[in-house]
Parts: C-alpha cells; sequence; structure tokens
C-alpha cells in the first residue's frame, strides 16, 4: 500500500509512543470501537502507571478494560465503569483513582481539549458532590456553573473503519462513537485501520476525520468487541 505520508507503520514502531506513567485517551464505547491491536501492544510492552481517559472502562477482557483488569492504569477519568467489575474492585481496594464526569461533559471536556479550550462551564452535577468536589464555581450573567477543565492526552487511541495514506477515517456505526473528539485530542494520535485504501479512493462527505489529526496508522489484526452488547 502507498504510504507517501509515512503515516502507516508497524504496531512495533507504534508503541514507541508509550512509556509508563503517560496518559492515554482512547475511542469506544463498551469496548466497540476501542482499538484492540493497539491495546494489546500496550500489553505486551508492559509500561503502567497510565491515567486513561475515556467513556468507560470496557469488559474485563474487552476494550480498555484488559489495561485496567492488569492492573496497569493509576488513574480513569471515565463516565462510568460498571460492565467492568475488576476496575470496581480496584477502586473500592483504593488501588485505581476514578474520576467520574457525566457522560456529554466528559465527551465536550475532550472535543474542549481538542479545539484549544481551557475548560468548559456547566451546570450539569452541581448538587452532586462526587461530581462538584473541588471544583471551581463561576457565575456568569447571573448563573452559577461548574469548570470543566478541559482534557488531553500525550497519545490518543482510535479505532476506525477505513482510512486512506493521509490518514483520513471513517468509522463503521456506532463504533464511531467518541472517536472523532478522541482523534483531536491528544498530541500524538494513533488510529488502528481495518482497511487502508488508495488516496482519493475516499468520497470527501464519508470522511469523518481529516487526516490532519492523524500522525500514524496501524493495520488492524481484528476487533475483539462484536458481540459485546448483544
Amino acid at each position: 500500500m502507498e504510504n507517501s505520508f509515512n503515516k502507516i507503520i508497524t504496531i512495533e514502531r507504534a508503541m514507541e509512543n508509550f512509556q509508563d506513567g503517560m496518559t492515554i485517551i482512547f475511542g469506544g464505547f463498551g469496548g466497540i470501537g476501542s482499538p484492540p491491536t493497539i491495546i494489546d501492544g500496550i500489553l505486551d510492552k508492559g509500561v503502567k502507571e497510565l491515567t486513561l481517559i475515556g467513556n468507560d472502562t470496557g469488559f474485563p477482557h474487552i476494550g480498555i478494560g484488559k489495561i485496567v483488569s492488569e492492573g496497569r492504569a493509576a488513574k480513569v477519568i471515565a463516565s462510568h465503569i460498571g460492565s467492568n467489575p475488576v476496575a470496581g474492585q480496584l477502586m473500592t481496594d483504593g488501588k485505581l483513582e476514578v474520576e467520574f464526569s457525566p457522560q456529554g461533559i466528559l465527551a465536550e471536556r475532550i472535543r474542549a481539549g481538542g479545539v484549544g479550550l481551557g475548560a468548559i462551564l456547566s451546570d450539569i452535577g452541581m448538587d452532586n458532590e462526587m461530581v462538584a468536589d473541588g471544583k471551581q464555581r463561576v457565575i456568569v450573567e447571573g448563573k452559577e456553573y461548574l469548570v470543566e477543565t478541559a482534557l488531553k492526552g500525550d497519545v490518543s487511541i482510535i479505532y476506525a473503519k477505513k482510512a486512506d495514506p493521509y490518514g483520513n477515517l471513517i468509522y463503521d456505526k456506532s463504533a464511531r462513537n467518541t472517536n472523532p473528539l478522541v482523534a483531536m485530542a491528544g498530541n500524538i494520535t494513533i488510529a488502528e485501520v481495518e482497511e487502508i485504501v488508495p488516496l482519493g479512493s475516499l468520497e470527501p462527505h464519508e470522511i469523518t476525520t481529516p487526516g490532519v489529526f492523524v500522525d500514524y496508522m496501524v493495520p488492524s489484526k481484528g476487533v475483539n468487541w462484536t458481540w459485546a452488547w448483544e
């Protein structure tokens, strides 16, 4: 396959971007739309003490949940962890710090990080101690809001159905979920891709994530989440 932009790399080359203690933003919803080849590469490399930012913690053996279940994460910022009982147990045991963020606010915080904003204002969860604890409050035009800081990562990892050599991406139905937002929010964005087609093969109106946001692409070895919510 043509690689004129040098963005198509091996999983081994992709792993050079990962190290202990870094922050990873991941796409996916309940595992669906997560990049399993990249996740397995992270596990094989053995990196640990990670901060993970994404919608949820997947399942124990699906999605980002595999990293959480092996105790490789020090902190998770997510909307819920209920589908992964291992994450819940680690939190209860004090072995995993969890910052909960309402799902829509979490998505907006990631989007804000991707477009260069420092924070967003929200009145969601103001009366909820778990959501509001420690957050700054401001008054705008007579109304009080929580300051929700933007979220960025050292590396964003996402999954796409199809790409061209420049990194223009198309997602498959619900596997699109948070991936387009996550693609914008990393200092480096690595996309796992099912199919890479020649430049010019994608219809412009089909493209969801422009290649300007994508640094590298890794050919997928297959997914393990197609049945997750069936």
